[in-house]
């Protein structure tokens, strides 16, 4: 077992499922005290009692990230049951499918409260507590290919996260001059539940992975690797990054060659 967050306090968004969860298990792994957070109690205690099985710290808190006063006080929480924070982790999203002549107003912003709203919100408190503390930190938010490139039927999504990646550029520059770093990992497609339906059958599937240069799905490990390097000192010459994890799906502009 490694130790690259020995003495680390991390919260997690997101963290019953997927990419969060299997982040909860990398970052125990490496020595963090780990905070998990969602909207739903049961997962969130099984990831919590996974975690600590396995010899690792984990608590988990009850929270919508997209409602102000639940995240914030999430955050505040695990800081005050911990003693201090380290790490955050802006994983939670939200989407919904549509063409864009067909979306209503209510679905549009749908995709913006959890990922956009939910992500501000983290980071903000992330900021504040960092300056009360005196301390550096690290934030590393989840955006996605999607928004890099656009999607259809998923504009929503698609803006959404976009929006992610430019906050967090803007939040980088303020925070850098503190010790603050704040950076971008964007998955491709990675199988967790939110992908199932896209990976439903060996038809979808071999269509999915026919458009990525390495021919398959990401696993959410291999996102949370990636999350870690930039949450760990082994990163702490790097803010403002948008690091790609998405087998060069965004590196290749014809995908469909056998």
């Amino acid at each position: 077992m490694g130790k690259r967050l020995a003495g680390k306090v991390a919260f997690i968004t997101g963290g019953s499922s997927g990419i969060g969860e299997a982040t909860a298990h990398r970052f125990a792994q490496e020595g963090a005290h780990v905070f998990i957070c969602g909207r739903r109690e049961a997962p969130l205690a099984a990831v919590a009692e996974a975690v600590r099985a396995r010899g690792g710290q984990c608590d988990y808190v009850v929270a919508d990230v997209g409602v102000e006063g639940q995240i914030a006080g999430a955050i505040e929480s695990a800081r005050a049951k911990a003693g201090r924070l380290d790490i955050v982790v802006n994983n939670a999203m939200a989407y919904s499918w549509g063409a864009i002549a067909d979306t209503e107003l209510d679905a549009w912003r749908s995709n913006f409260t959890t990922t956009v709203d939910g992500t501000f919100f983290g980071t903000r408190s992330a900021l504040r507590i960092f300056r009360e503390q005196g301390s550096a930190g690290a934030i590393v938010n989840i955006a996605s290919i999607c928004g890099l490139f656009g999607t259809a039927w998923m504009a929503g999504y698609s803006a959404a996260k976009a929006a992610v990646i430019n906050f967090s550029r803007a939040a980088a520059s303020e925070g850098a001059a503190s010790g603050v770093r704040v950076n971008v990992v964007v998955p491709g497609v990675v199988e967790t539940p939110a992908t199932a339906g896209m990976l439903s059958d060996d038809k979808t599937r071999a269509g999915t992975e026919r458009l990525i240069p390495m021919k398959r799905v990401g696993r959410p490990e291999e996102l949370a690797n990636a999350i870690l390097f930039l949450a760990s000192d082994d990163a702490s010459y790097v803010t403002g990054a948008v690091l790609s994890v998405d087998g060069g799906r965004a590196a290749d502009l014809v995908t469909a060659l056998e």
